[in-house]
């Protein structure tokens, strides 16, 4: 228990002058960054607007039991997971048939031949199915166990595994593409 966070979390409550600041400021890049990854740049600045008056209005709610920035990473990957459910439609994709292997792309045990700007992971991100994009994000980059993932999204842990693999593989196929030369 960290007896900062409290602390913090107390003056949120009560409205002190600049803890509201505080917390934004420290923890907003992170939870920008997972609502980029998870729904996509456009929509990421109103989720994070949503992030943070949902957790003014829940603030009450926070015990300590894990650390404040879990604790709002957490209430940010609900929030884009509902708002990706709301979307019906786009939700339905999330077990998208993708082929088990993707022909010509040359890998090696750690990975895709080359290197990989950041920009190329995002834009190849962006073009994967919303589950596996989801299941990535939070397996890859954000650390979550299968299970966590299951138990967040509602979906079997196996279920979780095979999105996991169906994301690596397009994400192997999209950035083992040769790119377009640009001349000077």
């Amino acid at each position: 228990m960290d007896h900062g966070d409290l602390a913090l979390a107390e003056r949120c409550r009560t409205g002190a002058t600049g803890a509201f600041e505080e917390l934004y400021r420290a923890h907003a890049p992170r939870l920008f960054g997972l609502c980029c990854r998870l729904v996509g740049r456009t929509e990421a600045e109103d989720l994070l607007q949503e992030v943070f008056l949902s957790a003014h209005r829940k603030i009450g709610q926070y015990r300590g039991d894990s650390a404040l920035g879990t604790w709002l990473f957490r209430l940010a990957t609900n929030l884009c997971v509902d708002h990706l459910r709301s979307k019906s439609s786009r939700w339905g994709r999330m077990t998208d048939a993708l082929p088990d292997d993707p022909i010509g792309v040359t890998t090696t045990a750690g990975g895709v031949v080359g290197v990989v700007d950041r920009l190329d992971l995002e834009r190849a991100l962006a073009t994967l199915p919303e589950g596996c994009r989801t299941v990535f994000v939070l397996h890859d980059v954000e650390g979550l166990e299968h299970h966590e993932i299951g138990t967040l999204l509602g979906i079997a842990d196996g279920t979780s595994k095979s999105q996991l693999h169906k994301a690596r593989l397009r994400l192997r196929e999209a950035l083992a593409a040769p790119r377009p030369v640009v001349s000077s």
